[in-house]
């Protein structure tokens, strides 16, 4: 599939962002859905990803509690809801997706890979 991301921007400390991530394709519901961010001079991170039917979430520990994945199959659609953000959570966020069954959280799992979208936030 193909993907694209969007939502992210400037918002202060303490405040929420929602991304979305549009697939292209018609195997979307089969895929296993991941949030990834990249901050400057990091490795890419894994944030959390979504089984194919949503039954099944996985965080990291750094945002547990904090951001919550879902999808809309009919949409092609992931979302990354985001809140209570820190100025720790700065970076460039990627969706990524690959089709398996089960939650992948190492991006070498993932196959496919949307452009990012910058998620700032201020102290």
């Amino acid at each position: 599939v193909q993907l694209q991301a969007s939502g992210g921007g400037l918002v202060q400390t303490g405040g929420s962002l929602r991304l979305s991530c549009a697939a292209s394709g018609r195997t979307f519901s089969s895929y296993v859905m991941g949030w990834f961010r990249q901050a400057p001079g990091k490795e890419r991170e894994f944030v959390g990803a979504i089984n194919w039917n949503g039954g099944s979430t996985y965080y990291a520990d750094s945002v547990k509690g904090r951001f919550a994945i879902s999808r809309d199959n009919a949409k092609n659609t992931v979302y990354l809801q985001m809140n209570s953000l820190k100025p720790d959570d700065t970076a460039v966020y990627y969706c990524a997706g690959v089709r398996r069954p089960y939650i992948a959280t190492h991006k070498f799992q993932y196959d496919d890979w949307g452009q990012g979208t910058q998620v700032t936030v201020s102290s």
